[in-house]
């Protein structure tokens, strides 16, 4: 379902995606920089491809946390890319390495390029203390754990506050949450199980191991565990440590090049990038945003309907808020995170969206299923909403 005004050679294709196993905060990457989780993925694709890589036009990563500066730069650079690369960090925060790729396929769609390296990294671990200057002279700085998303007489509140009020709102229960969370570790298990990750994961060597596996899926959780931790954001609240997605360090990275590229190297299948929608919501709902995202990219393509799509990766930040959004949506729970999402694999901020699309793109190279669609969605704080569009071409 190609946009009829795009010319065919500049169709974005996804022609490869992988990541670092996802690690616990202060776990197995807890001395590793976040450059130095996107390196070894970059030096991985590049390995997989038979074109000079000074021809790429740009690096663009996505990132929530870290201290500024230009991360995607300096991970081109220790990647060993030519200095001629150059590199853009874009921050929509968990929407970010989401957002990156967006912004990827519409350059190539443009014409503004046609190759590029997009994701996201997030490292919890190695993200910087945030102090604020004293606004008076000779007054003390204050830590702070987030920027502010929302000015006061909106509401900014907390992310578990916010999946509170989500709960609140959409009627959705402790139990149903709860029984998502735990069939998020199954589809996650059963996966690592089967072999599923090992191909798209890309190992890191550290100082202490060499990571090539998720940290943090569960295996011996139960619905009685989950049923019996307490709220942690609001008393007598529902949402819970274990319906919650950890905190966590990750990277996720994708090769983007224009269809008349990829032909012209050989490649023979990818995703194809067929359009995406960013919305805004109410901050206090912002879990929401997605389906406000969905509905007008649904617009967008009159032809397009939800049930057409087979694959479906929604960022598991809390349980309450993708039951909300599904609900709203009419998708049921099953048709989502076939293989387990953040609330067992994890949550890196700003690779989130990317690790959405290296999924999507995984899972359709296993399938070889031509012409099927993915979607990937998810919301964001400041009451945000992001939702893309792919297609698999099993022949270019």
């Amino acid at each position: 379902m190609t946009p009829s005004n795009l010319q065919p050679d500049r169709q974005p294709i996804v022609v490869s995606a992988f990541r670092t196993p996802i690690g616990r905060a202060f776990g197995a990457f807890e001395d590793v920089e976040p450059h130095e989780l996107v390196a070894p993925i970059i030096r991985h694709m590049l390995s997989r491809i038979d074109a000079r890589p000074g021809l790429i036009d740009d690096v663009i990563l996505g990132n929530a946390m870290a201290a500024g500066g230009n991360i995607a730069r300096l991970a081109a650079l220790a990647s060993g890319l030519p200095v001629s690369v150059p590199g853009l960090t874009v921050d929509r925060q968990c929407g970010s390495g989401l957002e990156a790729i967006i912004l990827a396929c519409r350059l190539v769609q443009s014409g503004a390029g046609e190759w590029y390296v997009a994701g996201g990294v997030e490292s919890t671990s190695r993200a910087p203390w945030r102090i604020e200057k004293p606004r008076t002279k000779g007054g003390l700085p204050r830590f702070y754990n987030r920027a502010r998303f929302s000015p006061d007489d909106i509401g900014d509140p907390e992310m578990g506050v916010a999946a509170e009020n989500v709960a609140r709102e959409c009627n959705i229960t402790r139990e149903r949450q709860d029984i998502f969370a735990l069939a998020s570790h199954q589809k996650a298990i059963a996966s690592i199980d089967a072999g599923s990750f090992e191909e798209e994961i890309v190992p890191i060597e550290t100082r202490r191991a060499v990571i090539d596996r998720d940290e943090c899926p569960r295996r011996n959780t139960s619905l009685d565990a989950l049923s019996s931790l307490k709220p942690v954001f609001v008393e007598n609240g529902t949402v819970t440590a274990g319906n919650s997605c950890p905190l966590n360090d990750g990277a996720s990275v994708t090769m983007i090049l224009s269809r008349r590229l990829a032909r012209e190297l050989r490649l023979k299948q990818g995703l194809m990038f067929i359009d995406a929608a960013s919305a805004g919501v109410d901050p206090n709902l912002l879990g929401l945003g997605p389906v406000d995202s969905t509905n007008r990219l649904l617009r967008r393509l009159p032809s397009l309907t939800l049930d057409k799509v087979e694959l479906i990766e929604f960022n598991e930040a809390f349980a309450a808020q993708v039951l909300g959004s599904l609900d709203r949506l009419g998708i049921a729970a099953d048709k989502v995170n076939h293989e387990g999402g953040a609330l067992a694999l994890g949550h890196p901020f700003g690779a989130s969206g990317a690790i959405l699309v290296t999924r999507l793109f995984s899972q359709f190279l296993r399938r070889r299923a031509d012409g099927a669609l993915g979607m990937a969605m998810l919301g964001i704080g400041g009451g945000l909403g992001l939702t893309t569009l792919f297609q698999w071409v099993g022949e270019l």
